[in-house]
């Protein structure tokens, strides 16, 4: 069974801080000093962020699973944990990745380009990183689950405790402030890799799905699957955006923004999926229901579903997350949100009082949607 470590939303803390902070350069403050790698002229080797420094060095100072802050002075304060590879984090989570024997370091974002999320891909050289421990073996617990719990299966039988449904990781999106038979989301119907298209494809007939917003495929592509002519799918409306696994990048945001388009102008109930009804689908889900004044609990326990409704398979049979592997995944979403939200200028305070909603209002506007958009959005799914 093929081990799907890089299909989960991302464990990050991102940071606002333009300015470093003095107080983070008080003497007993520093730690590793380093600059970004840049070629003869100049620019930034690549868009993932190589550091100077051997990374057998760093290893005798920091070890795999610690989490660090990493202070890139003049734009911006983040923290990560300390990993082998990108497959080490969720997608979207920054990382510093230490391979032994490596002249370098690498900061870089699991389906990302951190030198265009930070705004310094055309910046004048030499950009000088400061990296401190922020906590020891703070991320081993999530290094385990991205390594070890995240197996899944294609055969129903392997699910013996699951419903039809949340096999098919279809469910009905309830969240505060969303209506009846408005929204749904799931797995994709029509990919047959998967072994749950057909599943969906009846669950969205018989949900009377009138509208469709494919995340994943183009219409050409979702057409070339086999039998796709006699699906429900291939009777409603749709539209096929092709968005990468890539949420800061500018074809994932003008995808989001035709997707909901789409919406304003079609007619409810929308299912939105992607290939598993995970990634793309978990972001694009979760800005919804903060749009519509989902509570905080509500967002992370629809994220977290998704999760316990398919991993953790073993032997060809699943066994349920634990407490604190379920709290991994919830605790990803809201991290996701905020880290994408910073990068466009909005910072969203770890606070239990934070107006999700008016954030989101703030990012769509960013994202080039006009209040009008937006109010229409929020109509046709109260």
């Amino acid at each position: 069974m093929r081990h799907f470590t890089a299909i989960v939303f991302c464990a990050l803390f991102l940071i606002a801080c333009c300015e470093p902070n003095p107080a983070f350069f008080a003497e007993e403050n520093f730690g590793l000093h380093t600059t970004i790698l840049s070629d003869s002229t100049g620019r930034i080797l690549s868009t993932d962020l190589y550091l100077d420094y051997p990374a057998d060095s760093f290893l005798t100072e920091f070890e795999i699973g610690d989490i660090v802050t990493v202070a890139i002075v003049g734009y911006d304060t983040l923290e990560m944990p300390v990993v082998e590879s990108t497959n080490d984090v969720p997608i979207a989570g920054f990382s510093l990745s230490a391979v032994s024997g490596s002249q370098y370091l690498v900061l870089a974002i699991h389906y990302g380009e951190p030198a265009d999320v930070l705004k310094i891909t055309d910046a004048k050289t030499p950009i000088e990183v400061i990296v401190t421990l922020k906590d020891k073996g703070g991320y081993l617990f999530g290094l385990d689950i991205m390594r070890h719990a995240q197996y899944m299966s294609a055969y129903v039988e392997s699910y013996p405790d699951l419903s039809i449904e949340e096999f098919a990781n279809f469910r009905e999106v309830r969240t505060t402030g969303m209506g009846t038979n408005k929204l749904y989301r799931s797995s994709s119907p029509i990919n047959l890799s998967l072994g749950r298209y057909l599943y969906v494809d009846s669950l969205a007939k018989e949900a009377g799905i009138a509208t469709f917003i494919n995340l994943t495929d183009t219409e050409n592509g979702a057409k070339s699957y086999k039998g796709f002519e006699s699906t429900y799918y291939s009777t409603q409306d749709a539209v096929f955006l092709s968005m990468p696994v890539e949420f800061f990048s500018t074809p994932f945001q003008e995808g989001l923004v035709k997707g909901f388009r789409y919406m304003i102008e079609h007619e409810a109930p929308y299912l939105v999926h992607c290939t598993y009804g995970m990634d793309r689908t978990g972001f694009t889900i979760a800005v919804l229901e903060a749009l519509m004044g989902a509570t905080v609990e509500e967002i992370q326990a629809d994220y977290a579903k998704t999760f316990t409704n398919y991993f953790s398979v073993f032997d060809s049979k699943q066994v349920a997350l634990n407490e604190d592997q379920v709290k991994f995944f919830k605790d990803v979403v809201l991290r996701n949100l905020r880290a994408v939200y910073h990068a466009e200028g909005i910072d969203v305070p770890n606070t239990g009082n934070t107006d999700w909603a008016l954030a989101t209002e703030k990012y769509l506007q960013k994202l080039g949607m006009t209040s009008e958009e937006i109010s229409a959005l929020k109509e046709k799914l109260k």
